[in-house]
């Protein structure tokens, strides 16, 4: 019976390093989209936030509504209500390049909450004595408020990757390729469990790695 498994597996690994790299193109994209967008997005709602220095009300009620919004879907709601709309963009409903599209709309809100929130960590005195300076705003985004929190931010991008590192599994369930898909279709529909077991382990070893280096690097990068 365990001969048996390990053939099995072994037989599918071309298959496992297909749904792998599928993973990592899903994952891939969707963080560059939360770093490009949602990254700036994150600076705009701190600084229009309330005590700020771009201080503006009405932007950030409409800001942080638009956000919440995107926050308040459920991943798998979110990924069947894209549908037309993802189809537009990758020219397909399924596979990898077409489940990082719900990933990247997912992502993008996410990353800017736990960017605003970092940001909120920097001591208000540090960012008053570079206005004193005469500092421009650009300057206190990329001198101050970055350089402040880049630890956070760091560790923000740590668990943005292992939240949706889960959800690109989840996008497996209507075709979307990868570990997930994987799994469903070997170890749920055909009940083969020791493949089921397997791609398990591989998304446990994608979590410590991630959570690993970015522990690591967050601490290199913290000089308090």
């Amino acid at each position: 019976m365990f001969e048996e498994s390990i053939n099995n597996v072994i037989n599918l690994l071309p298959e496992i390093w297909v749904a792998l790299g599928q993973t990592m193109t899903m994952l891939g994209i969707g963080l560059t989209a939360a770093i490009l967008i949602g990254g700036p997005l994150g600076i705009v709602l701190f600084l229009v936030s309330e005590g700020q220095s771009l201080e503006n009300r009405p932007l950030s009620t409409i800001l942080g509504w638009l956000v919440n919004a995107v926050r308040s879907f459920p991943f798998i709601i979110l990924l069947v209500a894209l549908t037309p709309f993802t189809h537009i963009i990758a020219g397909t409903s399924i596979g990898p390049l077409a489940a990082a599209v719900p990933l990247s709309f997912a992502a993008i809100p996410y990353l800017a909450r736990l960017v605003e929130q970092n940001l909120r960590e920097v001591p208000r005195g540090v960012i008053e004595a570079a206005h004193a300076m005469g500092a421009s705003e650009m300057q206190i985004i990329f001198r101050v408020l970055l350089v402040e929190a880049r630890s956070g931010l760091v560790l923000a991008l740590t668990v943005l990757s292992i939240s949706f590192l889960s959800y690109s599994a989840v996008a497996g369930v209507v075709g979307g390729g990868g570990i997930g898909d994987l799994a469903i279709r070997y170890g749920y529909y055909r009940f083969e469990t020791d493949i089921m077991v397997v791609t398990v382990a591989i998304l446990i070893v994608l979590v410590q790695t991630i959570q690993f280096a970015g522990t690591r690097i967050a601490k290199r990068l913290d000089k308090r």
